[in-house]
């Protein structure tokens, strides 16, 4: 197979990513619009606005990506801070400076390169491995882009990676700093262990009355019930919709016979060539050369056209065809390139082409095979269409309900009967909810535990004056009302309810302190008079070693100051008492590993790379001149601004 045809997997994977979800990158890449300027401006680069919907857009698409990457984990929250919007607007602001980079410095990605790149993916090929062009097209018309749209994109994102990787391969790691870090890494200290346990101070500590009382009224917000609401609500989502959607199969006949080429297998022709490779701006006398030579091969076939295999595996200069006679296997259509493609096309199985004249240079071509193009019969794909109708049906008729849907909740407030009624939708109850998520008591994705709906419950329109809360969106094509039942304030625990709970916590904070106060003795003592008696088995650790020690013991292992030995360091551990450590030697292993030494100066460059690209970008942003003219903590997504 042609070299255009072969590819980098990582760049692959990384292709399909973007077929199948939208990336959050690419959201940069859209056209500059000067539509939109002034109040709909959230920021200028280079005089170019980036608007208020572009920020949205991509402010949905960050949450979208999060929602797929944590599931049921996911909190809203994650993408409504300050710091997590201003991330998405600095992304946005990055990716304009940088595609006025790729301009400026004239990168570019050839048709041959993107072509290889999107033919290599290999979820797109088909059960027997050829590429798959329709597919392709209703991936991306999933996404709504078509094939263009999408490969314009493509095209703009891998000269970026150019650029990137242009910047990142500057950064290297002295050998010296390297070797050094990893000395660090590497240094192990020998420890012994006194742990001063709390149980073993059970028997001293003497829990009164007056104690227990005193940490009731001082904890009080420990033991308070939070205010909880119990509502009804009804949820209008796609699938709602759907559900009153009926397909007829009339009308599945019209769908099958206006895309009867989404259900037709083209025809696949499989062909050998001879390439003679020169390039198509070569110097004429390289041009006449290399046609010349396609002439002699053409006429040796022509004259024996049985040794076609075998003239090939000694003379094509497509290495790869070659060895296996110029078989390039079966292809169907956007698979070899354009003027191969309209030759082999017009061939009859066992004929030879005349030359053809590619980027690659001069083909001889002998079509080997045709498989004729198959059309899938209705009954097979009956049940996709139906699915695939129902689906525009119900995208179509979710934008007319939403409207009627809020009207209804909004205009008879009083009760959530007449929309669901009117919409076929059933009513719900959820109890127990407070003003935030609770992701304990029920998963992130529950429609009543979205931040935006219990703010509505809670608010005085809902909670005093009880009316349904508005039409919330709480994900893409769903919205939920409700409807207070009932309330309950905030109380408390009386203290005999919860006596034996804090019984319990000042007995152990007390048996924490006496713990704690023994080991700073002992650690006094020590200091004035080294000992190594009571202390457990010499133990070695580093930070590459370090099973088997209490974390937090750890951390203050090898941040002690070792300049002169024994080292002592005394350390609070909650839940267990005081630990006590005795460092009494430093050095280095006797056998190095030197594999991983390696990868940590590849990760140090990795880094430094990355800084070097942040300060590139950095030095873009102020020639491109930003300006920020909204703040993002002013502004709300969806372009309203706080008011003071």
């Amino acid at each position: 197979m042609f070299e255009f045809v072969r590819t980098h997997q990582r760049l692959m994977q990384f292709l399909l990513l973007l077929l199948i979800i939208p990336s959050f990158a690419l959201v940069g890449l859209q056209s500059y619009s000067s539509f939109g300027d002034g109040a709909n401006t959230v920021a200028k680069v280079a005089g170019q606005p980036i608007t208020q919907q572009e920020w949205d857009a991509a402010l949905r698409q960050q949450m979208d990506r999060m929602r797929q990457a944590f599931g049921d984990r996911f909190d809203p929250k994650m993408v409504e801070t300050p710091q997590a919007k201003q991330g998405v607007l600095d992304n946005l602001i990055a990716q304009r400076v940088l595609v006025a980079a790729v301009g400026s410095e004239h990168l570019s990605v050839s048709d041959q390169s993107l072509q290889q790149a999107i033919m290599g993916v290999p979820e797109l090929h088909g059960a027997d491995g050829k590429f798959d062009n329709e597919r392709y097209k209703a991936l991306l018309a999933a996404q709504g882009m078509t094939p263009t749209m999408y490969e314009a994109r493509l095209r703009q994102d891998m000269a970026m990676q150019q650029l990137n990787g242009a910047v990142q391969t500057t950064a290297f790691t002295p050998k010296t700093v390297a070797t050094r870090l990893s000395d660090i890494n590497d240094q192990e200290r020998d420890v012994q262990e006194l742990l001063f346990k709390t149980a073993d101070y059970a028997a001293q500590v003497k829990v009164t009355d007056a104690m227990l009382q005193d940490y009731y009224v001082k904890n009080a917000k420990e033991f308070e019930i939070p205010e909880q609401i119990k509502a009804d609500y009804v949820v209008l989502d796609s699938a709602a919709v759907a559900a009153q959607v009926t397909v007829s199969d009339a009308d599945i006949k019209s769908y099958y016979d206006n895309n009867l080429s989404r259900y037709t297998t083209p025809e696949e022709r499989r062909a050998s060539h001879i390439l003679v490779s020169v390039k198509k701006d070569a110097p004429a006398a390289e041009l006449a050369a290399a046609k010349a030579k396609a002439e002699g091969l053409l006429a040796e076939v022509r004259k024996n056209p049985a040794d076609f295999a075998k003239v090939a595996k000694a003379n094509s200069q497509d290495t790869a065809s070659a060895e296996m006679g110029g078989d390039l296997g079966y292809f169907g259509p956007g698979m070899m390139v354009k003027p191969f493609e309209d030759a082999a096309g017009k061939l009859k199985q066992g004929e030879i082409s005349g030359l053809v004249q590619s980027d690659f240079g001069y083909h001889i071509i002998e079509v080997t095979g045709i498989k004729p193009a198959v059309i899938k019969p209705i009954d097979e794909v009956k049940a996709d269409i139906g699915a695939e109708i129902k689906k525009q049906l119900a995208a179509r008729k979710f934008t007319e309900l939403a409207e009627a849907f809020s009207n209804t909740v909004y205009e008879q407030a009083d009760s959530l009967k007449p929309v669901a009624d009117k919409m076929h939708l059933q009513i719900q109850s959820a109890a127990n909810l407070g003003r935030q998520p609770n992701p304990a008591a029920a998963p992130a994705t529950a429609p009543y535990n979205n931040p935006k709906f219990l703010a509505a419950l809670y608010s005085d329109e809902a909670l005093k004056n009880k009316h349904n809360t508005e039409a919330i969106e709480i994900a893409p094509n769903t919205f939920i009302a409700g409807h207070v039942v009932e309330y309950k304030p905030v109380t408390k625990r009386s203290f005999d309810e919860v006596k034996a709970i804090i019984s319990d916590k000042v007995t152990r904070t007390e048996e924490a302190a006496l713990a704690k106060k023994a080991g700073e003795e002992k650690l006094a003592a020590l200091k004035a008079q080294d000992s190594a008696s009571g202390f457990g088995a010499v133990q070695t650790v580093s930070r590459v070693k370090n099973q088997g020690v209490n974390p937090v013991a750890f951390e203050a292992l090898m941040k002690a100051n070792v300049n002169k030995l024994p080292a002592y360091v005394g350390v609070v551990l909650p839940q267990q008492g005081y630990g006590l450590y005795r460092i009494a030697k430093v050095g280095q292993p006797a056998a190095q590993d030197q594999a991983r030494r390696t990868a940590e100066q590849q990760q140090i460059t990795s880094v430094l790379g990355q800084q070097e690209m942040l300060a590139y970008v950095d030095v873009l942003k102020e020639k491109a001149k930003v300006k920020i003219l909204k703040p993002v903590a002013t502004i709300t997504a969806g372009g309203d601004d706080k008011q003071n």
